[in-house]
């Protein structure tokens, strides 16, 4: 792993196009963390425009300092790449004291944010505006071979004017099929499960995971949540019966689309999304 990231950046004929050699403190004022990870919000000094800022840090005294740069350079190329109102869009990348600045357009929350402030489910028409969208950004992505891999409430975003966005894509994949082992367990779809014994999978793993989400939304937690822990949920996913919504006053239509996602069969999904 070499020493000098920033070395590493610009003289990568790859990515340098990527970051810019501007200071990023420069560029940006009012830096403010948000919540408790790597993100924080800030002000863009010419344009006025808020964004967020995630810093992508990496120690390159660990051993795994090689694999962690990797997924960041897949991951800011993937975002390079994207155009699409139900995607968050980036807005740049930087180089800060070794520390590579990946700025996005900025979000109020996600949807797990409203689950977990107001201890309710979402109403079904809530769901539904969120599911519509979500399912517009899947068919871009899918569109463009992409998979995200880790659609959740956590993942789906919020704009203050209503917008609804899938963000985090340091899971997803360049092409689809793949057969890499990622995603979170009590979202994750079987087929990727069962990729570990020299399988495949596709896109339509993505529509798995918007089920659970839905049932995320509608109960407040995906199916096992409570009941095992993720490697016991992992095994159960894999050999139970697909899930389904098991209470609320939910309409038949609803009840139906959730079954029609969450099929073990996935055949029968081929151009759901049309």
């Amino acid at each position: 792993m070499p020493k000098s990231l920033r070395n590493t950046v610009f003289k990568d004929p790859e990515l340098a196009p990527l970051f810019s050699q501007d200071d990023p403190t420069t560029v940006f004022t009012d830096l403010r963390q948000i919540g408790c990870g790597s993100f924080g919000a800030a002000c863009n000094r010419i344009t006025g425009e808020v964004v967020a800022i995630k810093e992508l840090k990496v120690d390159t005294k660990r051993k795994k300092s090689e694999e962690e740069w990797n997924d960041i350079v897949r991951e800011i190329r993937f975002l390079s790449q994207l155009s699409h109102p139900n995607c968050v869009l980036p807005k740049g990348c930087y180089m800060k004291d070794q520390i590579p600045w990946l700025v996005m357009e900025y979000c109020i929350g996600s949807v797990a944010d409203i689950l977990e402030v107001h201890k309710l489910p979402l109403r079904e028409c809530e769901i539904a505006c969120i599911v519509r969208e979500v399912l517009t950004g899947l068919e871009y992505l899918h569109s463009k071979q992409r998979i995200h891999r880790d659609i959740k409430a956590a993942n789906i975003l919020l704009t203050d004017s209503g917008g609804v966005k899938i963000g985090d894509f340091g899971s997803a994949s360049f092409t689809s099929p793949a057969n890499s082992f990622v995603g979170t367990p009590f979202w994750i779809a079987p087929e990727v499960i069962l990729a570990m014994e020299d399988g495949i999978y596709d896109c339509r793993v993505d529509i798995w995971s918007l089920g659970i989400t839905c049932i995320e939304m509608a109960e407040l937690e995906p199916p096992y949540f409570s009941a095992t822990n993720p490697m016991a949920a992992l095994y159960q996913i894999a050999s139970n019966e697909a899930p389904c919504l098991t209470g609320g006053d939910w309409s038949d239509d609803f009840r139906k689309f959730v079954k029609f996602v969450l099929q073990k069969d996935v055949s029968s999904l081929f151009g759901c999304l049309h």
